[in-house]
Formats: C-alpha cells, sequence, structure tokens
C-alpha cells in the first residue's frame, strides 16, 4: 500500500511526508453521522438496534459538540460520550471521531470574543453559527488543543475508533482579522525575500501611485483593486487552511493508534483549498458531496467530486456527507430521492475510488438552523422508504463489498484545475455565466464515458502519464507550467484548451508578450485582439449543430502560423478570425476553443479529439448510459454500468466474459443487458 502510494504521488510531483501504517480497508463501509446529543429523548439503544437491522457498519460522531464536551472553561464531560462509543462497539459498528473545533462553545465566545472573525469592511461575525472564528487567533488555537488533546488521551485507545476527523468542512471563509493580515504580510515578505522593489514590479503597483516603501505602509485587504495582490491573497487562505489541518493532524499523530487513520471533510468548493498541502498527511481524506436528485440526478457532480478527491489524495478516499433524503437550510428545496437512487448514487460514489459511504445523517433535526435537512430516518424516527433502501443497498454490499473496496483507476484523460485562474477570474470578469467552466469541462467528458482525473496544476506539472489534457481558461500560469503543457503536446499528447489561456503571469500580471505567451508554439498562432460578443452560429455549421447559437461572450481575433482553422463565427466582421484551431507540434496535437463555447459545442469538439486519441470509440455509449471502471483488490476488471434513466435501458456487453456481481448471472460479449430506471450492474471481468 504505502509503495503504490509512492509511486502514485513520485508520478504527479506531489511530496508526502510520513506515511504511516494505517487502517486498511477490507469491506466497503456504508453508514451515516450520529448525534445522539440531538436527540428528543434517549433512544441510544434503539437507534443501534435499528442501525444493526439495517446493516449500517460506520458512524461519524462528536465534531460538532465542543460546548457539550466542555460545557464550561476548563470543565470536561465525556461520560455521554464513553456510552455511545461502548455500546456501538458492542454492536460490531466502527466509528470516526471528530475533533470538534469548527463550532467554539458560547463560554469561549463570550470570555475571548477577539476569537471570533473580523471580515472586510468592517464586518465582524457574532455567536450563534458554526466557522465563525479566526483560526489562526492564538487564544483559538489554545483552546483548540486542549480540547483536541483531552479527546485524544480519552479515546485514542478506544477500539470501536477506526479513524479521526480534524476539524470540518474547513475554508478561509474571509477572515480578516488584524493577526491574520500580519501573517499575510509576514507570508508576503518571505515569498519576495523581503524586496519591496521587486513586490512593487510583480504587482505593478505603481499604478495609481500605490507602491510601498517599507513593509509597514503593506496596507489590508479590504480595499484592494490589485489583482495580484487579491490572487496572493487567495494563495494565503489556502496555505493557512492546510497549516491549520496539518497542526490539527501533528496533534491527533500523537496519540493515534498505528491502525487509525486521519481525515478531513472537504467541500467540493476546491477553489478555496490546497489539496496537495491539505492532505499530506491523510491517507484517506474524505469529501462531503450533496447533488441533484429525482429527474435531475445524472451522477456528474458526485464523479466530479471523486474525481478530485481521488487524483490529488493518490489513493482511496472517504464520503463523510451525502444526500439520504432532502436537503436544505430552509423548507423550499425538499427534494427526496426516487425510488433506487438512494441504492444508484452508493454505487456511483464506489466507481469513483470511494471506500466508505456516509449519510448526513442518521436522523433528522427537530430544531436549529438544518431542521430540514433530512437524515436517514425522519422526524418521526421509524423506519421509512429511505431505511429500507439503505437496508437493501447494505445488504448486498455485505455480499459483494470485498470485490468493490480499493477500487484502482488508471485514466488517460485529465483536466488542469488551475486556483490561481479561478479567482483572477472572478476578480477580472468577462462574462456573466461562469468565469471558470470547469463544471462544463467536466461535463463534456463525463456524458460521454471519458472518465477523468482531475489534477490542481498550480503545484503539479508532470503530465506524463496521460494522453489527453482538456483545460478550462488558464488565464493565470507560470512559464513553467505553459512549457510543461508544450512539452506534453510535442510529446505525442493531445490537448483541447479553452480561451484565455497563457494571458496572465503568476502574478496574476498580463504578460507583454503576444498573446497567447509561451504558449505560442504548441498553439500555433498568435492574437492581439478580442471582443466581447452575443450569442453566435458558427459558419457552416462545422459541428452540425442544428443551427443553434454556439458561441458567446468572448471572441480572440486568431491568426493562424501553423494552426489550422477548424471553424469562423457567421458574422460579417468576427467571422474574418478563425475562432477553433487545431495544430500538431511535436508528436502531438492542441485543439484551441478562442470563445465561450455552448455545451453542445465542447462536448462534440471534446469527443473527437478523445476519439482521434484512441480514448473512447466513435460509437461508443453516451449518457444516459454511464460507464465507470477500474481494478479490484483482486486484481479483476470491474465496470459499472449506470442508468440515469426514469426509463428501462438495453445495452450489449461490450467486454468479454463477465459476472454481474449483484445477481451472479454470467454473460458474454454482446449479450444484451437489461437496466431498471436509475438501475446499476457491476459487471466483473
Amino acid at each position: 500500500m504505502k509503495f503504490a502510494r509512492f509511486i502514485v504521488c513520485l508520478a504527479m510531483g506531489l511530496s508526502f511526508l510520513d506515511v504511516k501504517a494505517q487502517y486498511t480497508f477490507d469491506d466497503v463501509l456504508y453508514g451515516a453521522a450520529y448525534y445522539h446529543e440531538y436527540m428528543p429523548y434517549d433512544r441510544l439503544d434503539k437507534d443501534i438496534e435499528m442501525m444493526k437491522k439495517a446493516g449500517l457498519s460506520v458512524v461519524r460522531v462528536g465534531e460538532s459538540a465542543w460546548g457539550v464536551f466542555e460545557p464550561q472553561d476548563g470543565v470536561f464531560n465525556f461520560e455521554w460520550m464513553d456510552r455511545i462509543l461502548d455500546k456501538l462497539h458492542e454492536a460490531g459498528i466502527k466509528v470516526i471521531l471528530g475533533t470538534p473545533t469548527y463550532s467554539i462553545p458560547a463560554w469561549l465566545a463570550y470570555k475571548h470574543p477577539e476569537v471570533l472573525a473580523e471580515y472586510t469592511h468592517g464586518n465582524k461575525a457574532y455567536y450563534g453559527i458554526r466557522q465563525n472564528m479566526d483560526f489562526t487567533n492564538p487564544t483559538y488555537r489554545y483552546y483548540a488543543e486542549r480540547i483536541i488533546r483531552k479527546m485524544m488521551a480519552r479515546y485514542a485507545n478506544h477500539p470501536a475508533i477506526i479513524g479521526y476527523q480534524v476539524d470540518n468542512e474547513t475554508e478561509a471563509r474571509g477572515v480578516n482579522n488584524r493577526d491574520y493580515f500580519m501573517g499575510f504580510r509576514e507570508y508576503v515578505k518571505q515569498k519576495f525575500n523581503n524586496d519591496l522593489a521587486a513586490l512593487n514590479k510583480e504587482w505593478g503597483l505603481n499604478y495609481w501611485g500605490m507602491n510601498i516603501h517599507t513593509w509597514e505602509e503593506f496596507y489590508p485587504r479590504d480595499g484592494v483593486t490589485s489583482p495580484s495582490y487579491k490572487n496572493e491573497w487567495e494563495r494565503y487562505n489556502r496555505k493557512e487552511v492546510a497549516d491549520f489541518l496539518n497542526w490539527q493532524c501533528d496533534i491527533v499523530n500523537e496519540y493515534k493508534r498505528d491502525d487509525q487513520f486521519v481525515t478531513h471533510c472537504f467541500m467540493p468548493s476546491f477553489q478555496n483549498v490546497d489539496q496537495v498541502e491539505s492532505f499530506r498527511q491523510m491517507e484517506y481524506p474524505a469529501i462531503n458531496v450533496y447533488h441533484d436528485v429525482q429527474d435531475r440526478q445524472d451522477g456528474q457532480f458526485l464523479t466530479y467530486a471523486g474525481d478530485f478527491m481521488r487524483t490529488v489524495a493518490g489513493n482511496n478516499y472517504l464520503v463523510t456527507e451525502t444526500n439520504a433524503q432532502a436537503t436544505g437550510w430552509d423548507a423550499r428545496a425538499q427534494y427526496p430521492p426516487y425510488d433506487n437512487q438512494l441504492r444508484q448514487n452508493v454505487y456511483g460514489h464506489y466507481a469513483s475510488g470511494a471506500n466508505m459511504v456516509e449519510y448526513w445523517h442518521w436522523s433528522t433535526l427537530h430544531y436549529g438552523q438544518e431542521t430540514y435537512w433530512k437524515g436517514v430516518l425522519g422526524h418521526d424516527l421509524e423506519p421509512n422508504r429511505i431505511y429500507n433502501e439503505f437496508s437493501a443497498t447494505a445488504a448486498e454490499l455485505k455480499r459483494i463489498g470485498k470485490k468493490l473496496v480499493n477500487l484502482k483507476k488508471t485514466n488517460k484523460v485529465a483536466i488542469l484545475y488551475s486556483h490561481d485562474s479561478y479567482h483572477a477570474l472572478n476578480f477580472m470578469p468577462y462574462t456573466d455565466k461562469s468565469n471558470y467552466p470547469i463544471d462544463m469541462v467536466h461535463k463534456a467528458l463525463y456524458y460521454q464515458n471519458i472518465e477523468t482525473d482531475i489534477i490542481p496544476c498550480d503545484k503539479v506539472h508532470d503530465f506524463s502519464r496521460y494522453s489527453m489534457l482538456v483545460i478550462p481558461p488558464l488565464y493565470v500560469a507560470s512559464d513553467e507550467l505553459l512549457e510543461a503543457i508544450n512539452r506534453f503536446v510535442e510529446g505525442g499528447g493531445y490537448v483541447v484548451m479553452m480561451h484565455k489561456s497563457g494571458y496572465c503571469n503568476e502574478h496574476s500580471a498580463v504578460r507583454a508578450t503576444l498573446a497567447p505567451g509561451p504558449l505560442r508554439k504548441a498553439c500555433g498562432f498568435y492574437y492581439q485582439e478580442y471582443s466581447t460578443i452575443g450569442a453566435m452560429s458558427l459558419k457552416d455549421n462545422p459541428y452540425q449543430l442544428d443551427g443553434q447559437h454556439q458561441i458567446s461572450d468572448w471572441y480572440e481575433f486568431l491568426i493562424p502560423e501553423t494552426a489550422t482553422p477548424l471553424a469562423y463565427a457567421d458574422h460579417p466582421f468576427f467571422g474574418r478570425w478563425p475562432v477553433i484551431t487545431q495544430n500538431n507540434y511535436g508528436k502531438g496535437q492542441l485543439t484551441y476553443i478562442g470563445t465561450y463555447p455552448s455545451q453542445d459545442l465542447l462536448n462534440k469538439i471534446v469527443r473527437e479529439v478523445a476519439v482521434k486519441a484512441g480514448i473512447i470509440k466513435a460509437d461508443g455509449f453516451v449518457f444516459p448510459i454511464i460507464i465507470k471502471s477500474g481494478v479490484n483488490a483482486e486484481g479483476n476488471n470491474i465496470h459499472y454500468v449506470f442508468n440515469y434513466s426514469s426509463q428501462e435501458n438495453n445495452i450489449h456487453i461490450p467486454y468479454g466474459k463477465v459476472k454481474e456481481l449483484i445477481t451472479g448471472r454470467k454473460y458474454r460479449q454482446n449479450d444484451s443487458l437489461s437496466l431498471e430506471p436509475w438501475g446499476v450492474s457491476i459487471l466483473q471481468e
């Protein structure tokens, strides 16, 4: 396990400092977060009885309960959790225990109001909601460390606990306290080696005469207009989140057993986290992912979350929260899943490389902000339709889970994810749509059964394991990153690249050269002008899209040098310049889209390149049939076949001899496979 992970990390250019022996998954886990402290009456025995009957194998506890563990400063109460852990262990249910640091107790806010977050423009946090503190404040850190150490000293040897979750859904969340700013100033000072002249030059601070001559003049974030400053602030936010999580990991690692792991539940808002550094001490990081259901269930968003989490972790991951019933901080969006959708989503997570799926949460709250964020059980706390589907799914997993755990995926396509470009394009927007259309790019691959990894390319520049890259607008990038893309193409790789790529350097400053800067070699064109546009069609409809408006918002006046034009706008002025080009460079090829494409147009372009690169066949399956593949721990190829439709669908088996794991039925190539509405089949070669 450790050697394999080292090889993956080495290939991706990641650095993991200390890979210890950890909890080993020999089966998938299936469960829910459990908060007996929220119950309207004592029903621990009843809940555990229902959990066992349903086949639940794991729960997460404690991450929100600082004020229950420590109701007064220095007064600790752990007996209530002792009872829960003991009874869960007696029932054979595994436990992940959370450090409760994301929701501070009332006494801490009262005694030390300085720990509460301050935001830009004089706004500040108040008590009464979670994640309302300056997580770098030394007073907060003192009390947080104290409760973590008290908990770990008490529970590290409890046999029920398989792992620890540090904090919960951590992001900087706009913190702007004075000490936080002072930390940022010191960070910038170190980054520029105390060279104010270099800072003024790279950030262009002579603009409006805002140049700095002493570090005391370095001004806070509140009124800043400089894109360079703003982007560095976002980098600092990501750094501080990573430092905070690793600080907690360091404390937990002093106590935990070698057969336990440390995790954290991240959100799919990946732009706010430095994944590489945050995951450094976590063998099994986790994700909280909520997604559409009913007629909008398509599996795409949970796959997007998994494609990022799995790639950056270099390993399997955990799902610590996902939809059970309806979700929401009020009752306006109550959409429970249709029959079979809960089950389908469970397998969707495992097919992306998850080793555990937990719902938020076991039972629905009777009070509080999340009263209508429903769990497996509803407000009546009785068995229901969702509980029954959970139980049926758990029964299947009990039979076949060992063949699903530790799935390894080797994809030939990667999306390059740029944190810097995401933020810079939102600081300097060019459209009312998504300025960084990562979701559009993932959909173009997902709906056409092109499995992908998602790589945070700000830090990872080795793409040699892939055959094809798809790149959202790479607006901010170092020369080093752009040269790595050039080398990838020159060495035989295929690239689909979107507009505005290569325009700014790593400081979010526009390059003083012909666009697209260092990418000019691989792109085979340059441009000097661009224009905002309305919706337009392409001349002669080269992608056969039934005359739809196929482009909008942005148009680059591309001047080919070695590139071949593929499409022009159907417009008397803009149609002078190609807007989609293709260039052979070395052994590879780069397709460039110098406009904001429609989803259908992007799908067509990506599909053509993927067929040319040998990734998929021209007549392969498309949505609503989705196929995810990998190799299980036994070395067998596993193929999950999903029907994201309310209608029954039939396909012909594209593989040789296979066994359907759920039913045990055997098939040969070209046999017909029937998929029920919202169904899934798992085929083992």
